[in-house]
């Protein structure tokens, strides 16, 4: 698959929020995973301001112990505060700008292991629901790449909308809830499944995520099975480096 062709895709994926149990966390998973494949980034995130004023990561991820801290002090300081505040992109000139201006959030980057972080909001119009956040170990993104990502984090606004719209406003606003309150679970799941098939958290999560979209049901439901039945999803091969999109 052409990198245009994998873009054209995702855009695709971002815009299918009109389905039956449309699942927030499965969705915001795949965005994070989508701005790696396509940007310069070694890892995403995104932010959303849900429930309250404050920005929350509701979308799992595997972070090591120092990157999770750098996470949960983005959603206090930072660019993806500042993204969501301004609704511009937010990043450092360097990483003297990024310590004044970000002082708790930068020193907790570079420990693990990030040079530069990189924020745009996710908006639609004056509405702004969150920010995606980016994390380089090189470069600053090029003007392509950074439109290319505030594309992807407008197109994603616009899918949250747009399922909110169709369903109420209440039913989405629930999911983002629930969806905060299932990461914890999945998590487990994860670190359960991880240790019970000798895989990585990686492999566990792809596992749990083909379950879940097999069978046609939610990612938080896999996630108790595993917990409370033991149940244990088949690990996929490994697929060849640069076919990192799903299989049709």
């Amino acid at each position: 698959m052409s990198r245009e062709q994998h873009i054209a895709r995702t855009f695709v994926e971002l815009a299918d929020t009109l389905v039956e149990d449309f699942d927030v966390i499965d969705f915001l998973q795949q965005m994070t995973v989508r701005c790696q494949e396509l940007l310069d980034v070694t890892s995403a995130a995104v932010f959303l301001a849900h429930p309250g004023p404050h920005l929350h990561s509701p979308a799992p991820c595997d972070p090591t112990p120092p990157l999770q801290r750098a996470l949960e002090a983005a959603c206090e300081e930072g660019p993806a505060v500042d993204a969501h505040h301004t609704a511009q992109l937010v990043t450092a000139h360097d990483a003297a700008d990024a310590a004044t201006r970000w002082p708790q959030f930068t020193p907790l980057l570079q420990q693990a292991g990030y040079t530069l972080a990189t924020a745009l909001p996710m908006r639609l119009r004056q509405d702004v629901i969150g920010s995606l956040l980016l994390l380089h170990t090189g470069e600053r993104l090029n003007a392509d790449d950074l439109a290319l990502a505030q594309a992807l984090a407008d197109a994603a606004t616009i899918g949250l909308i747009q399922a909110r719209t169709i369903r109420q406003q209440h039913t989405v606003n629930e999911q983002l809830h629930t969806a905060l309150q299932s990461r914890i679970v999945i998590e487990q799941a994860k670190g359960l499944l991880a240790a019970r098939s000798n895989i990585t958290l990686n492999q566990a999560f792809e596992a749990l995520r083909r379950h879940a979209r097999q069978h046609q049901i939610l990612l938080s439901t896999v996630a108790h099975d595993v917990i409370d039945s033991g149940l244990t999803p088949a690990v996929a091969p490994a697929r060849a480096q640069g076919n990192s999109a799903d299989p049709e």
